[in-house]
């Protein structure tokens, strides 16, 4: 849990209600569907104001414990809230639960319907007519298109976990397919369908969605629907972005993006220290989160609270391995400079990979050379992981450059490019980058081929053939920008050069460390969760990474200066 704030003595909602709860209430849309919506209310005469929540994975599930077992119940502690005098409404979305309809995923009649369901809960006899969206994930991301459809009695949202972007944050990353969301509704569904026999039976969701997915490769109007990027502009109420660097290949990116880009006034940035995607799920189902974080944003703008949350700064996140918060002014950091560190042909003799690269400071010389693998590697077991001394081995057979020990501490906040220069044998082929922070091995395990232990710090990820679709406008000089809308092949074995956006991080590496890049062409769901991506047949044939004079491969990390004792203080104590 993040370092508390002093907010002892600063007013706040008190617990003053008991609770009503009033299921399956119908609200009728204006083509005739009913959307199903459970509300929890002050059991009080009076006008209060509201949370609304939208998702399909069913409000009947709201009871269950707040437990990692129950990935899905992501809407925070709803009576918890109601006792401090805040009516809270869940629906479920058309075609899920108890909804008319059909499920098509954040279509344009999802994103209408919770226009006119906010409108609705405006005009009730309890409502004082503010709204503010809640809720996690799926919930979040219907918060941004809420935000950019703006309702006239939206008042704030407060997205956690939150996609912006779905093709890029997470269903095409850099144009590869990734399987995440198509497992996502295999188990969306199979929610409708385990249920008791005395139960009311939900919705039977019977779209394809995977086949949706699958059959809208580039960047279309059937994405273009679904993301809130393109109108982020139009948001303007406050706005709290919380996002968690434990996330990155889901929702990270959108948390970022989305708070970068936003012309509202009133916004702030959060990004968490929980150090995996169990514990950030967890964490908004706990009262000491809310109560730190989303209760002074909600006392704030929806009763008007004078608690101080002005005074927060504009941008609080954790850096990993300093294991410290930072407070700033905007995101990205102003204060960061890009540091080149170039590939080299090594050894760096420090890990057991395909070639154990180097990468310094230094840019090569003209004879810098070149590294090529063949794929699908033999070695490979479950995606890219081979067998090591000790098991199953991430790193053993993957492209790796890394830098020497580090003589000082090196601390990154930002996004990251990767400037790679290669070729292939095929017409396309795929990048998808890892950045590590690489610590110390002992001499006898190096000699028995063991390597050294290391946390991920970024990921990154582009589709060969779309590096064509770059769109400069758009593109940034920390983070290339791709409309992946008309990828072209390859010329077999001619060399081209490739940005690659690799997703932000937040670390400290320590004197002593080493920072490791890794460049395949797939990944294994041993060490990616579940948004991984396909190993699929074509995936054959010879990649080459070229680090010469010309041809000048390099990764630009967002360095930040480190003072004398390292010490940036938020006003946050340490975990």
């Amino acid at each position: 849990m993040a370092g508390k704030t002093t907010r002892a003595n600063v007013t706040k909602s008190q617990p003053k209600f008991k609770v009503k709860k009033t299921e399956d209430v119908y609200v009728v849309m204006p083509d005739g569907v009913r959307i199903s919506c459970c509300i929890w209310q002050p059991d009080a005469e009076g006008e209060f104001p509201t949370l609304f929540a939208s998702s399909p994975y069913q409000w009947e599930y709201d009871d269950v414990p707040a437990l990692t077992l129950f990935p899905w119940r992501e809407t925070g502690p709803i009576e918890w809230y109601v006792e401090r005098g805040y009516v809270y409404v869940h629906a479920d979305v058309r075609g899920s639960g108890r909804s008319e309809g059909e499920f098509r995923f954040l279509s344009k009649e999802e994103q209408a319907d919770n226009c006119q369901l906010i409108e609705w809960v405006a005009k009730q006899p309890w409502s004082d007519g503010k709204i503010g969206g809640i809720g996690q994930s799926y919930f979040a991301f219907s918060q941004w298109l809420m935000g950019v459809n703006r309702p006239p009695n939206l008042t704030c949202i407060a997205p956690y976990d939150a996609l912006v972007d779905p093709y890029r944050d997470h269903g095409y990353h850099g144009g590869i397919y990734c399987q995440y969301r198509t497992n996502w509704y295999t188990n969306v569904r199979m929610n409708a369908l385990h249920r008791p026999a005395n139960s009311r039976r939900g919705k039977v969701m019977e779209y394809d969605l995977g086949l949706a997915l699958t059959s809208h490769e580039t960047y279309d109007d059937w994405w273009k629907e679904r993301t809130a990027f393109e109108r982020i502009e139009n948001i303007d109420i406050p706005v709290l972005s919380i996002g968690h660097w434990a996330k990155v290949g889901l929702h990270l990116r959108g948390n970022l993006v989305a708070f970068e880009h936003l012309k509202t006034k009133d916004k702030k940035l959060v990004v968490t220290n929980f150090k995996t995607a169990a514990a950030v799920h967890h964490a908004f189902d706990t009262i000491e989160f809310h109560e730190e974080y989303l209760l002074p944003f909600y006392d704030h703008y929806l009763k008007g609270l004078d608690n101080g949350y002005d005074a927060e700064p504009t941008v609080r996140l954790y850096v990993n391995g300093a294991e410290e918060w930072r407070a700033d002014k905007q995101w990205p950091l102003s204060r960061a400079r890009y540091e080149a560190y170039y590939l080299h042909i090594g050894p760096s003799k420090s890990v057991t990979s395909i070639n154990d690269g180097g990468m310094s400071t230094t840019a090569p010389s003209r004879n810098g050379g070149s590294t090529s693998y063949s794929y699908p590697d033999p070695e490979w077991r479950n995606g890219v992981v081979a067998m090591g001394p000790k098991g199953m081995d991430p790193v053993r057979r993957v492209l790796t450059f890394t830098t020497d020990a580090l003589k000082e501490d090196v601390e990154i906040i930002g996004p990251i490019v990767l400037e790679l220069y290669a070729s292939t044998t095929c017409t396309d082929t795929d990048f998808i980058v890892k950045i590590a922070d690489q610590a110390p091995q002992p001499d006898e395990d190096c000699d028995k081929g063991i390597n050294p232990p290391f946390v991920n710090v970024a990921k990154g990820w582009l589709k060969a053939s779309h590096h064509t679709t770059k769109n400069v406008a758009m593109s940034k000089p920390y983070r290339p920008f791709y409309d992946h809308d008309d990828p072209r092949p390859l010329v077999p074995d001619q060399i081209y050069k490739f940005e690659i956006e690799v997703h932000p991080a937040a670390h400290r590496f320590k004197a002593g460390n080493r920072i490791r890049l890794e460049i395949v062409n797939g990944d294994s769901q041993l060490t990616d969760r579940g948004w991984t991506h396909p190993y699929h047949p074509s995936k054959l044939g010879t990649d080459t990474i070229v680090h010469n004079a010309s041809h000048p491969s390099r990764l630009l990390l967002p360095v930040i200066p480190i003072t004398k004792k390292g010490k940036r203080s938020s006003g946050r104590k340490k975990q």
